[in-house]
């Protein structure tokens, strides 16, 4: 199951695109209005995306504008601010902008739609010396999430194997869903058949990939597939969207000759 190179990091999840579609809107308008357009983004329907908005500020860390809770940092220098785990965020997206033009900051903030502090990204660009910026919450799968794609991805391959993996690989598709995929492998040798975020992987060895811990993550789901037709397991893998090493917890089924598994990532 390894997740490099992600396929989320080529195309980006639902939530990241609509994140990027928003900089490009903001970033567009600030080009044609300059520093002053960046009022707009206080009450301007058009940078505002349901619970993503657009936020601008200063490579000297004057913060100007926002559609969201930031908002009560305008008119203050936010050099110093720091996320819920003390880290300067704000500093970090400034030098980013400054070397790059461009990048992405992540960082641990209060999530208002379930009122805990949760991992949050900001992608952002400069014009001139304002930074445009957009912030999003990376989705997080729950394990019945998972388990219901995993029922829907065997009943697909039970009635069509040959149309189910390629489904499975669909990015638009109803079997890729933020940060759950599935995943096939063919049980006599490992192979893979399918890999909803890796498709690169496809026709290589499986029971070959090692994971952080030292183990090998699907032989082991392979032995006990054999033996029970399913299985659970859990074990240190790469987030294709944070991009960190998490506890990924993979529920699993054999389909015939195949294991077909979907795995998330514990909060």
């Amino acid at each position: 199951m390894a997740d490099t190179p992600p396929r989320e990091a080529l195309h980006g999840t639902s939530v990241e695109r609509r994140a990027m579609a928003l900089l490009d809107r903001a970033v567009a308008h600030i080009e044609a209005t300059g520093e002053a357009g960046t009022a707009a983004f206080n009450h301007g329907p058009a940078f505002i995306d349901r619970d993503l908005y657009a936020y601008a500020l200063k490579t000297d860390g004057s913060f100007l504008a926002s559609g969201g809770g930031s908002a009560a940092l305008v008119g203050q220098n936010v050099l110093n601010e720091v996320d819920l785990n003390g880290k300067p965020f704000f500093r970090e997206i400034i030098e980013q902008a400054k070397a790059f033009g461009a990048g992405r900051v992540e960082y641990r903030w209060f999530n208002p739609a379930d009122a805990r502090g949760e991992p949050k990204v900001a992608v952002f660009r400069a014009v001139g010396d304002v930074i445009v910026a957009a912030g999003y919450y990376p989705p997080r799968a729950t394990a019945m999430q998972a388990k219901v794609l995993l029922r829907d991805a065997v009943t697909a391959m039970a009635a069509n194997p040959a149309a189910a993996l390629e489904h499975f690989q669909r990015l638009n598709g109803p079997f890729i869903r933020d940060d759950l995929y599935v995943f096939v492998v063919r049980l006599a040798d490992g192979i893979f058949l399918a890999h909803g975020a890796t498709p690169s992987l496809v026709g290589t060895n499986s029971y070959e990939l090692i994971g952080p811990d030292g183990h090998h993550i699907v032989r082991r789901m392979a032995e006990i597939a054999r033996k029970a037709q399913d299985g659970e397991t859990e074990y240190a893998w790469r987030n294709p969207v944070s991009g960190k090493v998490e506890t990924k917890h993979t529920y699993f089924k054999t389909v015939g000759d195949t294991l077909v598994a979907v795995g998330y990532y514990r909060r």
